[in-house]
């Protein structure tokens, strides 16, 4: 299942000006850097034992098993070039807002005598800075996914199907069934 929350991440990655490491022994030296050059920290953090740390910043051992290399990569890629990614969100949360393109079931409360039918939709839209900034920062407070997605709705609402507060006054979008979702900074 797609998420916003994750799919904000990926946009942010966007940004990024180098490759992230690759390699195992590269990943673990690299989130030793970043905890000060100690190795128990990353242990506790990936669920292995200190020894085996060292072992692949030794390149004693290559290749980690699946499960500890998916978290491996998870947890360089959340660190992995911090300023880079603080400017990313810092712009588009004041000058160049963020693009979304989505295909998901969209819901309507709307005025009596009109259709609150749901139907499926693909929208690619530019969100303003003001919408960029609310995603980024309930994504930074570790808002729930639900939530996320009712602040992605009410700017979609709000930009595409109220045109900014010129049509449909009182109308509230749901997003519903997400069958596809990207974000651009």
């Amino acid at each position: 299942m797609v998420t916003v929350g994750e799919e904000l991440d990926r946009a942010v990655q966007g940004a990024f000006t180098r490759p992230v490491p690759k390699s195992a022994g590269a990943q673990m030296r690299y989130l030793i850097k970043r905890h000060g050059g100690r190795t128990m920290p990353v242990a506790e953090l990936l669920g292995i034992s200190r020894r085996t740390v060292e072992r692949y910043v030794r390149n004693q051992i290559k290749r980690p098993r699946p499960e500890l290399a998916d978290r491996l990569e998870r947890e360089v890629r959340a660190r992995w070039q911090p300023q880079i990614r603080a400017k990313a969100k810092q712009a588009a949360a004041t000058t160049s807002g963020i693009m979304i393109d989505v295909q998901a079931r969209f819901g309507y409360t709307a005025a009596a005598g009109s259709t609150d039918q749901a139907r499926l939709r693909h929208l690619t839209l530019a969100l303003p800075p003001r919408h960029a900034a609310r995603l980024l920062q309930a994504q930074k407070a570790g808002t729930a996914e639900d939530d996320l997605r009712e602040i992605a709705a009410e700017a979609l609402g709000e930009v595409y199907f109220r045109d900014g507060g010129r049509r449909a006054h009182g109308l509230e979008v749901e997003l519903k069934d997400i069958v596809d979702l990207q974000f651009e900074l």
